[in-house]
């Protein structure tokens, strides 16, 4: 999504430094971690030289890393109370958890309302279920499954979000149901991304993209005081053309969810990981969906809420929405978009 920018191939760590452009005394540089939320995170940015940029881009990724510890599912890390640590005392004892999750949580319980349960970060104990047929179908193609849907339903049952106790006095969470997990996928990433943003914000920093796994917030312009111009990917990764469309970002955020990241194969049949919580399966209405709006947590929520709704019923959620407009590839790769939309798209493609 990043224009006319290069991506470097390190294991770990990587940046590709620019020479100045025009009169500006700022140079852009580019760096990319590749060991947070299990994604590639890029930082563009200007600064007046290598060591100045190399801070700014340590700070995000540690800012970064701690929200990445603390909304990890699969992992312990030594000291810290994380989602992990909520779904291993299901049923059993209230988690004492840094603030940072408690904020998360309720962000998610806000979205899961006005989403009508689109949204719903108790649904991990559905979303386990997929995740292991799709491990097991990339892995063993030959022998890739649908999970059997009494399974699911069965599932389904442990997804109450009202049974997720959060005590901001004693600061736990507690989950009601033995049964259930949290899975804050839809979120996390978004939310975090934002949260490091702000902090970049009040330190002063600017002239800054930042991206995780395709969570894209602006912090501020270019340095030549244009806005990020950024490309949405083409949902049909076989297709000679790579972007569907292209925006300028000035201190907003971009999100796409889409089909075409993280599915496996089934007799022809392509199931991928956005899964709707009332058919629970993977929902079928678009190929694409994009949200641009200022808060990324809101616009990683959204994009996910109106791929699991019809484009009518998403239409008039992100209608009723100030700040927040959404563009939408419908299977047959139609393009819709909602009516403020058009204000941020770039006509020099």
């Amino acid at each position: 999504m990043f224009n006319n920018c290069r991506i470097s191939g390190s294991a770990y760590y990587a940046a590709v430094y620019t020479a100045a452009i025009g009169a500006k005394k700022d140079q852009r540089f580019h760096a990319e971690f590749l060991n947070l939320f299990d994604t590639v995170t890029q930082i563009v940015g200007y600064a007046k030289n290598k060591e100045e940029f190399t801070q700014i881009a340590t700070d995000i990724h540690d800012e970064l890393e701690v929200y990445h510890e603390l909304y990890d599912i699969y992992n312990d890390y030594d000291g810290v109370n994380n989602i992990k640590t909520i779904n291993d005392n299901a049923g059993k004892n209230p988690v004492k958890v840094d603030q940072k999750i408690i904020d998360m949580l309720k962000m998610a319980e806000e979205a899961y309302e006005k989403t009508n349960g689109k949204v719903n970060v108790a649904m991990g104990s559905v979303l386990y279920i997929w995740h292991d047929y799709r491990t097991k179908g990339i892995e063993t193609p030959e022998t890739a499954q649908v999970p059997p849907m009494d399974k699911l339903k069965e599932a389904a049952l442990h997804t109450d979000f009202s049974k997720v106790i959060v005590d901001e006095d004693s600061s736990t969470v507690y989950l009601e149901d033995p049964e259930m997990s949290l899975d804050v996928g839809a979120i996390a990433k978004g939310y975090a991304t934002e949260q490091v943003a702000r902090s970049m914000e009040a330190k002063g920093i600017d002239h800054v993209l930042l991206s995780v796994g395709g969570n894209i917030r602006a912090i501020g312009i270019r340095a030549d005081g244009k806005p990020w111009k950024l490309d949405i990917q083409n949902p049909d990764l076989d297709s000679e053309k790579k972007s569907i469309d292209t925006l300028n970002l000035d201190g907003y955020s971009l999100v796409s969810s889409g089909d075409y990241e993280r599915y496996y194969i089934v007799d022809g049949v392509r199931y991928h990981h956005i899964i709707d919580p009332v058919t629970l399966m993977p929902a079928a209405y678009f190929r694409a969906v994009s949200i641009v709006c200022r808060d990324s947590g809101w616009a990683d929520a959204l994009s996910t809420a109106i791929f699991n709704m019809s484009y009518e019923k998403g239409l008039a959620m992100i209608e009723d929405m100030k700040g927040v407009e959404a563009m939408w590839v419908l299977p047959d790769s139609t393009i819709k978009t909602s009516s403020g939309y058009e204000a941020y798209r770039n006509h020099d493609r």
